[in-house]
């Protein structure tokens, strides 16, 4: 089964997708998230996880319109006060979404750069040894980066983290 050009996701109020909805103008999906550089290859992983606040727009269609990514702060900084910093920057941004509704959403695949982090909903692909793509498509799904949510066949909206 292939990815479906729209990718349903499930509105969890006490879970990661607490923050996705509609607004006026089309869909949400925010979040409070830890991103490492793309480039990053180990070491001092505390001055390098970087947390930030994170909202993507997208329009009724679920094509992405825009992202406004901030870092507040590492985790070498003081963990808890990054993530507060970004949760009530986070809590601003959404509040000055008109009509904002906490709702499931679908969405495209998109992915956007920040600073040497990739956010994005990005389809993913197992291959085996040889480099041969999975042949019935179940090795297929979009994974949300950074905050590391999977959707996946049979495509309802669920994830798995």
């Amino acid at each position: 089964m292939s990815v479906p050009g729209i990718i349903p996701m499930r509105h969890e109020p006490d879970y990661r997708t607490r923050t996705i909805g509609r607004w006026q103008r089309g869909q949400f999906f925010a979040s409070v998230t830890a991103a490492f550089p793309e480039d990053w290859r180990g070491g001092d992983w505390q001055s390098h996880k970087r947390w930030c606040a994170v909202l993507h727009r997208f329009d009724g269609a679920g094509r992405h319109l825009d992202s406004r990514l901030q870092f507040t702060g590492t985790t070498a900084d003081g963990e808890e006060k990054a993530i507060d910093a970004a949760r009530r920057l986070l809590a601003e941004w959404l509040d000055a979404l008109p009509e904002r509704q906490y709702q499931d959403i679908a969405i495209a695949p998109f992915e956007v750069r920040f600073e040497g982090a990739r956010f994005g909903l990005v389809v993913e692909e197992d291959v085996d040894a040889e480099g041969e793509e999975d042949e019935e498509g179940d090795g297929v799904w979009a994974e949300f980066h950074p905050d590391g949510l999977g959707f996946h066949a049979p495509w309802d909206g669920c994830h798995d983290t």
